[in-house]
C-alpha cells in the first residue's frame, strides 16, 4: 500500500488488514515509489512500533507495565509488560493514514497517525490508551522507521553553548546508537536529527533518510540494527520514571516524529523540511532587519544611550529594536530579579513607554526580552513562593546561573507569570518578544505532585503559556532562545517566528553553526547578526564585510554598540542592510544549497528561487586553502536552458592576491552569460580568496541582447 506522498518519501506500507498485527513499513528501491504487485522484490521491513513478540529481538518501542490492586500484597506490578497489537480499524484521507489497534490481553489501545506534509516529508505519532482497570506506568513510546541496507553511514550533531550543531558521523553497526536530551529542552548539544545515508553522502548526493523528534522537552533518538533484521531509526520523548501514569481511560500521545527521505543528499532533506515550515500558519515571511542591544549595553540601561542606539539603528535601515535582559525589578546583573516581571522604576522611572515611543517614532518595531520559566532565589517571587520551584521532594536542585526553574505545572505559578508578562506587553506596546530559557531542568519534580518528575508537563505548560500570550497579543512576533540555540526543534517552530541561532556572534564560528542549523530549520527563522569588530566571545577581529556577509543568509540584524562605529562603518552597514532588504524574498524563500567542496577551509552555499529564475551564491574563505587552484561551485535548481549573468552582490575585494588573479568588476565571468545547465554541471570557478572573507554573487536570467 503506497502511503499518500510515498513517492516523495520512498517508503511504503504493507496493506493494513484488520485483525492482523501492525503492518510493516518497508524501504523502497530509490527512484521507484513502488506499490504492491509492481514486480519489485519485497524488502525487509519493520512496523512503526516495534514490539517484543517479534522473533528478531531488538529494542522495543513500547516499554511499561500495569499496576493493579491485589488483596494479598496491596498491589501487583509487572502486568501488561509485553504487547501484540492487532489492527482494529484503518482510515485514510488525502494526507493522513490512521491505524487503530488493540491488545485485549494487555488492556491497551494504540492509534498511529501518519501524515504526508507539503514538501515530501511525513510525520508520525502514536497514542496509547489504558483500557483496563489499574494504572499503566509508561516508560517509553517511540516511533520506528526501517532503512535500506545500503544506508550504512549516520550523521547527527553535538555541540555546546556557543558551538551548537557540530556534525559527527559514524558507520551503522549492530547494536544501538542512542542520543538523549535530558535538560528539559533539546539543549546546545542536541542530536537535532539523525540522518542515515549511502556511504560518503554529501549535500548534493546520496540516498538518505532523516528522522527528527518535534519536541522542545526531553527526547531520545537513535538507530538500531540486530543480527536478523534491517536497521531502523527511532525517536520519541524521553520519559522519567513514573512521569506518565495512565489511569483507566487515559491516554499518552507522542510528539510528532518527522521522517524525510531524499535521493539528492542533505540539501534534499533540508529542502523538504523548509517547504513544510513555509506552509505553517505561524511562518514569519520575510524577516525585518533587527538590532538587539545585548552586546551594546548588557545590564547598563540608560535611556539616553538606548535612544541614541535607536537613532543609529534607524539610520542604517533597521526595522526592529530589541531591549534585552536588564529592564525589570532588581535586574542589575544576572544574580537577581528573574520572576519579578515588572519594570524597575529605579532605572525606568517613567516605564518603558518613552523608549518604545522613540523606537516607534523611528519607524521600528519594539522588542523585549523575557525568561518566563526561570526565577532567581534573589527575587520577590521566590521569597514569597519557594514552593513554585521545580524540585524533588525535600530539597532544591543545584543552582545553575544563580537560577531555579518555575513550576509552570502549578496553576497559580502559571497564572502569575502569564498575568505579569501580559501587563508589561500591553503597557510597553511591545511588538516582539525574545523568550529565553538559560538553565537546564535538573531534578525537575513538582511539589504539587509530591516531587514526581514533571519534565513532560512543564513543556506542555510552556507551550500553553506561549500560545495564551500569542492569542492575547496577535501583533507580537516571538523568538525562541535557550542560551542561544538550545531550543530549536520542529515542535517549537509551530509556535514562534524566529530562533536565536547561537549566543556565538563571532562570524567565523557562525559560518559553521549556520551551515548546519539550516539542515533542520529554514534560514528566515535563524537570527544572524553583525557583531562588533572584536568578537565578545572569542576576541577575534573580522572585517565588517565578512561579518555582514555572514549575517546576510539568515534573519539579518546587528549585535553591536553602534555608538562606537565610525561614519564609514555606518554607511557600510546601511549598504548591507539595503542589500538584505532588496533580496530577502529570495534569501528567505529560495531553496537552500550547500556545495560539496574538498577541505574545510572554504564554504560555498546559497539559495535558488523556486522557479529557477535567480540565485544568490556565497564563497566564504574561512582559512588558507592547502592548494592554490581555487574552487568550483555548482549551483543546482536553475533552468537548464536559460542564460544567466553572474554579478557581484555587495562589497567585494577585487584585488589580486598572492598567486591569485584580480577579479573582473563585472562579475566572475565578466559580461559573459552562462547557461543554467553549465552552472549546475560544470560549475562556476573562483580563485582562492583571502582568509576570513566572503564573496557574494547574484545570478539572474540574462536580458536579451
Amino acid at each position: 500500500m503506497l502511503f499518500p506522498g510515498c513517492a516523495g518519501t520512498n517508503l511504503c506500507f504493507d496493506e493494513p488488514v484488520a485483525g492482523e498485527p501492525l503492518p510493516l513499513l518497508r524501504p523502497v528501491v530509490w527512484g521507484h515509489g513502488a506499490a504492491a504487485g509492481d514486480g519489485l522484490s519485497p524488502r525487509p521491513g519493520r512496523p512503526l512500533l516495534i514490539e517484543g513478540w517479534r522473533p528478531d529481538v531488538v529494542r522495543p518501542g513500547l516499554a511499561g507495565h500495569r499496576v493493579v490492586a491485589d488483596s494479598g500484597s496491596g498491589f501487583a506490578a509487572g502486568r501488561s509488560w509485553t504487547t501484540k497489537f492487532l489492527l482494529s480499524s484503518i482510515s485514510r484521507t488525502d494526507r493522513v493514514l490512521t491505524m487503530s489497534a488493540e491488545d485485549r490481553d494487555a488492556g491497551l489501545g494504540l492509534e498511529t497517525e501518519v501524515e504526508s506534509l507539503l514538501g515530501g516529508a511525513i510525520r508520525i505519532r502514536h497514542t496509547v490508551t489504558n483500557r483496563a482497570p489499574g494504572h499503566y506506568l509508561l516508560d517509553e513510546l517511540s516511533v520506528s522507521v526501517p532503512i535500506a541496507d545500503d544506508l550504512t553511514e549516520v550523521l547527527d550533531f553535538t555541540g555546546r553553548h556557543g558551538g551548537e550543531r557540530s556534525p559527527q558521523r559514524h558507520h551503522v553497526a549492530d547494536g544501538v546508537w542512542l542520543r538523549e536530551s535530558r535538560a528539559g529542552k533539546p539543549g546546545c548539544g542536541s542530536a537535532t536529527m539523525l540522518v542515515a545515508g549511502t556511504s560518503g553522502f554529501g549535500f548534493a548526493h546520496g540516498d538518505l533518510v532523516g528522522l527528527a523528534v518535534a519536541w522542545g522537552g526531553n527526547s531520545r533518538i537513535g538507530i538500531q540494527r540486530g543480527p536478523q533484521g534491517v536497521a531502523a531509526l527511532f525517536g520519541g520523548e524521553l520519559l522519567q520514571p513514573g512521569e506518565v501514569v495512565l489511569g483507566e481511560g487515559e491516554s499518552y500521545r507522542t510528539p510528532w516524529v518527522f521522517v524525510v527521505a531524499a535521493g539528492d543528499g542533505l540539501d534534499g532533506v533540508a529542502g523538504a523540511l523548509h517547504d513544510w515550515q513555509r506552509s505553517l500558519p505561524a511562518h514569519p515571511g520575510p524577516q525585518p532587519a533587527t538590532l538587539n542591544v545585548w552586546e551594546a549595553v548588557y545590564f547598563d540601561h540608560r535611556l539616553e544611550k538606548l535612544e541614541e542606539l535607536a537613532r543609529l539603528a534607524a539610520r542604517v535601515g533597521m526595522e526592529r529594536f530589541v531591549l534585552d535582559d536588564g529592564w525589570f525589578h532588581l535586574r542589575r546583573g544576572d544574580h537577581a530579579g528573574l520572576g519579578d516581571w515588572w519594570v524597575d522604576d529605579q532605572v525606568w522611572p517613567e516605564g518603558l513607554r518613552p523608549l518604545a515611543d522613540t523606537v516607534h517614532g523611528f519607524g521600528m518595531a519594539f522588542g523585549l526580552w523575557f525568561e518566563p520559566e526561570m526565577v532567581n532565589p534573589d527575587s520577590d517571587l521566590f521569597r514569597a513562593h519557594p514552593e513554585w520551584v521545580l524540585q524533588p521532594a525535600g530539597r532544591l536542585p543545584a543552582e545553575q546561573r544563580r537560577q531555579q526553574v518555575l513550576d509552570l505545572t502549578q496553576d497559580a505559578a502559571w497564572r502569575w507569570v502569564r498575568d505579569r508578562i501580559d501587563a508589561v506587553l500591553t503597557e510597553a506596546s511591545v511588538d516582539f518578544v525574545k523568550w529565553d530559557h538559560n538553565r537546564d531542568l535538573l531534578e525537575a519534580g513538582s511539589t504539587a505532585a509530591r516531587g514526581a518528575p514533571a519534565y513532560h508537563a512543564q513543556n506542555v505548560a510552556y507551550l500553553r503559556l506561549l500560545d495564551d500570550l500569542r492569542e492575547r497579543h496577535p501583533q507580537i512576533a516571538w523568538e525562541s532562545c535557550a542560551s542561544g540555540g538550545g531550543r530549536i526543534d520542529l515542535g517549537t517552530i509551530e509556535h514562534v517566528q524566529r530562533f536565536w541561532t547561537s549566543d556565538m556572534t563571532d562570524a567565523l564560528a557562525r559560518q559553521r553553526i549556520q551551515r548546519w542549523t539550516v539542515q533542520l530549520i529554514a534560514p528566515e527563522y535563524l537570527g544572524a547578526h553583525i557583531s562588533a569588530p572584536g568578537s565578545h566571545q572569542t576576541g577575534r577581529h573580522f572585517d565588517l564585510d565578512f561579518r555582514a556577509g555572514t549575517a546576510l543568509f539568515g534573519s539579518f540584524g546587528i549585535e553591536w554598540d553602534l555608538t562606537a562605529a565610525t561614519e564609514e562603518d555606518l554607511d557600510r552597514i546601511a549598504e548591507w542592510t539595503r542589500i538584505y532588504r532588496a533580496h530577502r524574498a529570495l534569501l528567505q524563500g529560495g531553496r537552500t544549497f550547500r556545495c560539496d567542496l574538498p577541505g574545510a577551509e572554504v564554504h560555498g552555499y546559497g539559495v535558488v528561487a523556486p522557479d529557477g529564475g535567480a540565485a544568490i551564491l556565497a564563497l566564504a574563505q574561512l582559512d588558507e586553502s592547502v592548494a592554490n587552484r581555487g574552487v568550483t561551485l555548482r549551483i543546482p535548481g536553475l533552468r537548464p536552458d536559460a542564460s544567466y549573468r553572474v554579478s557581484w552582490l555587495g562589497p567585494v575585494d577585487l584585488a589580486a592576491g598572492s598567486g591569485t588573479p584580480a577579479l573582473d568588476p563585472a562579475g566572475p565571468l565578466g559580461d559573459h552569460p552562462i547557461s543554467g545547465a553549465a552552472l549546475a554541471e560544470t560549475g562556476l570557478w573562483l580563485p582562492r580568496r583571502k582568509p576570513e572573507t566572503i564573496t557574494v554573487m547574484h545570478i539572474a536570467v540574462a536580458e536579451p541582447e
